[in-house]
């Protein structure tokens, strides 16, 4: 058993509780390349993310799940000892079993054990409760909030009314017990999807308009708490939320940026993964999940100072190809090597290497200090540039839209000019040209390529 004491940091307090978490060690379960003291140390932060303080931090053998209370009978007796010796905070406890219960065995051991028990999946929730920011952000954790309980005992609805906030799976003193019609909560369910219809319709509408821009579209995605919002902050000069916390980030965030070649993209940051994520969650995120898929690079931002960084890579790269993302195959991947300033020297050299021996598609760097970061933008416009082709276009003089989209986004290598045409040989990208068709259909077929740029 291993033992663990932690204070909350970070974003202000959501909660006021004292926790007990507990990672159920089974063999024929674990991931080989991460240890039950990860899993443990990952869970113990997903607690500290809403503000519990943490009072122990176990891990539990489990030889095979109980139906009825998950755990074994001694393993139950032994966690009822523990919340009575918590004392007077006891009436505030929490035990957080970082796996999945069903309804009856959370049930069963609240009973047991005389306090509220959350599972991984509810406190995942209940963190994403917490961080949501937009009405699209609020609409998909409530929709995947409504899809976990909808078979569970009800306990607080309130958020049903609120305008904010967390979703209830804690819950407080005083609370009332709504028992909610299981009619009511299919078409609370109903009517979110067909809200998010629209905002997928929305989305659809931004990025039709981003194509008649245009501008190519980078998404930044990683494991949570990998640094994806200080990188983002470091290349827009933006400002947005960047802690080092489980799920500092929940709405995605978009801004312009103009790369050293002059050329403007769109940076997106996304909300970040981690292993064994919600299959409600996963269901509820398509929309935001659609712009990494529509994206023209994809940079997985990882945190190569953490111990289980490969493991937290084959996390990602799973999720990845949920979406038809086959990394390897994918030339729109790139690894950032993030947190270099927090490796040691040995740790150093081999990140360093590591991108070396790949410098296409890999960048080592700190977003804290900003080491690498002129590298990984060069390598972005490098990756903007590599499949251009010299094509032959000609274009009314009189279209001085067309012309002039054209000095922007292509390279104008030749223009003989008659009465009324422009005769152009031009360098120009796959995307960019796909564009320009898209807005100018008069033209798109008198584009020929003759070879590579």
């Amino acid at each position: 058993m291993r033992q663990t004491d932690q204070s909350p940091n970070g974003a202000s307090p959501v909660h006021t509780g004292h926790a007990i978490v507990l990672h159920p060690v089974r063999r024929t379960r674990e991931v080989a390349d991460r240890s039950p003291a990860a899993h443990l140390d990952e869970a113990v932060g997903l607690v500290a993310a809403i503000d519990l303080k943490v009072e122990r931090a176990e891990l539990v053998n489990l030889p095979r799940p109980n139906p009825s209370t998950f755990f074994g009978e001694g393993a139950v007796k032994t966690v009822g000892q523990m919340v009575e010796d918590l004392g007077p905070e006891a009436g505030t406890a929490v035990v957080v079993v970082n796996h999945a219960l069903s309804p009856v065995q959370q049930r069963n051991l609240e009973r047991a054990w005389k306090a509220k028990v959350v599972d991984r999946t509810g406190i995942i929730l209940e963190i994403f409760g917490a961080r949501a920011r937009t009405r699209e952000g609020m609409l998909q954790v409530e929709l995947a909030a409504l899809t976990y309980q909808r078979s569970r005992l009800v306990r607080s609805w309130t958020h049903l009314e609120r305008q904010r906030g967390g979703f209830g799976f804690l819950g407080g003193p005083g609370e009332s017990q709504l028992e909610l019609d299981r009619r009511l909560i299919l078409d609370r369910i109903d009517r979110i999807k067909k809200e998010l219809e629209d905002v997928r319709r929305t989305r659809g509408l931004h990025r039709r308009a981003r194509e008649r821009v245009p501008y190519p579209v980078i998404a930044l995605v990683g494991y949570t708490n990998a640094g994806k919002s200080t990188l983002f902050n470091r290349l827009a000069g933006a400002d947005v939320f960047a802690k080092d916390l489980l799920f500092a980030t929940l709405d995605p965030t978009m801004r312009a940026v103009t790369l050293p070649s002059g050329r403007k993209v769109i940076l997106s940051d996304t909300v970040g993964f981690i292993s064994d994520l919600p299959t409600q969650l996963v269901a509820a995120f398509r929309a935001t999940l659609e712009e990494v898929q529509a994206a023209d690079l994809i940079v997985h931002v990882r945190d190569v100072s953490h111990p289980d960084s490969e493991a937290q890579k084959a996390d990602v790269e799973q999720v990845l190809a949920g979406l038809d993302i086959e990394v390897e195959s994918d030339t729109r991947v790139i690894e950032a090597l993030n947190k270099l300033d927090a490796l040691d020297e040995a740790g150093r050299a081999e990140a360093l290497a590591r991108a070396a021996r790949a410098p296409d598609r890999v960048v080592a760097l700190s977003a804290l200090s900003g080491e690498g970061i002129d590298r990984l933008a060069a390598l972005f416009d490098a990756h903007m540039t590599a499949d251009r082709v010299i094509v032959d276009l000609d274009v009314g003089i009189a279209d001085g839209a067309a012309l002039a989209w054209l000095y922007r986004h292509g390279e104008i290598l030749e223009r003989r000019d008659d009465d009324e045409v422009a005769h152009l040989k031009l360098s120009i990208g796959p995307a960019e040209r796909a564009r320009f068709a898209h807005r100018f259909p008069a033209y798109a077929e008198t584009a020929h390529p003759e070879t590579r740029a």
